[in-house]
């Protein structure tokens, strides 16, 4: 048993380390904390969600280039999306 702690601690390690990496970014930390802060509560869904395009216009940086970085953030697992239609929330 002591190899699976010590796996998990391996994972948990490399997670933080991905995480970092995303973060390390300015623009991907801000567009991070303007996810967590809520971006201005007006502009989320019925169920709380955030849309990227809200986030865009917030921080003054061009769609595509959110899109690149909130990929980013998702392969660091520090935020999670769901597309509706041509939104990404």
């Amino acid at each position: 048993m002591p190899r699976a702690k010590s796996a998990d601690k391996q994972f948990d390690k490399e997670l933080l380390v991905e995480a970092f990496k995303a973060l390390s970014n300015k623009n991907r930390l801000i567009i991070f904390e303007q996810i967590r802060m809520g971006c201005g509560k007006g502009r989320l869904d019925g169920d709380n969600r955030l849309a990227v395009c809200a986030v865009a216009d917030a921080v003054n940086i061009v769609p595509s280039t959110i899109s690149h970085h909130v990929k980013e953030l998702r392969r660091a697992h520090l935020i999670r999306c769901e597309r509706q239609g041509q939104s990404i929330l």
